[in-house]
């Protein structure tokens, strides 16, 4: 709070502090206002809107365009944004696409194989002791090839050998469990929804190995800039 306080000082502006679980609670103070969150900001903005605000922004609504000469992020604006300076931000990365697609169509060339590619930031999960949502970022990856579109198609192996298969053991069962995820892609859609799916994270690739790729390469100063997974598609008959 002392931080955000002097910021404001500096600028030239008074600062008052308002604690409050309630975003309505501000606009006992004023009417114009600045949301600062990130997941939640559309539902910030419509709540503020609905309740008497006259000027709501949101951080991704600023810094679009370029202005005199300064760095934009046309899709995200300052969200995502890091301090750089004293004097400067360093914007969310722009224009991604492009790049995970010549890196890709660059390894195709070179090595004759079929890499996907992925630019991520901010993994997508709670810490569970210190509490903290590591997902600062607007999104996982903001760019990537089309072959990490998706969610996992899976099913729960403890599930399959405590019911399906329960009266299996030894290469009895390991050839039961096999021959049924063998066969699992053909009867994907029937597969929504039911137990055998049940506790498989049903998260979107990108957020799932963006998490991994954040977790392994750190935000510090292992200055590991480039991550390779390799059989993260490969299944148990495998």
């Amino acid at each position: 709070m002392a931080y955000y306080k002097q910021l404001i000082q500096e600028a030239g502006a008074e600062v008052q502090i308002i604690f409050a679980n309630n975003p309505k609670a501000i606009l006992s103070y004023t009417k114009s206002v600045l949301t600062c969150d990130i997941h939640t900001r559309f539902r910030t903005k419509n709540t503020l809107l609905k309740n008497g605000a006259e000027k709501v922004y949101t951080l991704d609504e600023i810094l679009t365009k370029s202005v005199d000469g300064s760095g934009y992020n046309d899709r995200f604006g300052l969200l995502g944004s890091n301090k750089a300076t004293e004097e400067s931000v360093k914007l969310f990365p722009i224009h991604c696409q492009e790049t995970v697609d010549r890196i890709q169509k660059s390894l195709i060339e070179k090595t004759g194989k079929q890499i996907e590619v992925m630019i991520y930031g901010d993994g997508a999960f709670k810490d569970p002791v210190g509490k903290i949502w590591e997902l600062a970022d607007p999104v996982v990856s903001p760019a990537y090839t089309k072959g990490l579109e998706g969610t996992p198609n899976e099913v729960k192996l403890k599930y399959l050998a405590d019911n399906d298969f329960a009266d299996l053991s030894g290469d009895e069962l390991k050839d039961a469990i096999s021959a049924y995820i063998r066969n699992k892609d053909e009867k994907a859609a029937s597969l929504v929804g039911t137990m055998v799916t049940q506790g498989t994270t049903p998260r979107r690739l990108t957020d799932l190995i963006g998490s991994l790729c954040d977790l392994t390469s750190g935000s510090g100063d292992k200055g590991t800039p480039i991550i390779l997974v390799q059989g993260y598609f490969d299944n148990y008959t495998k």
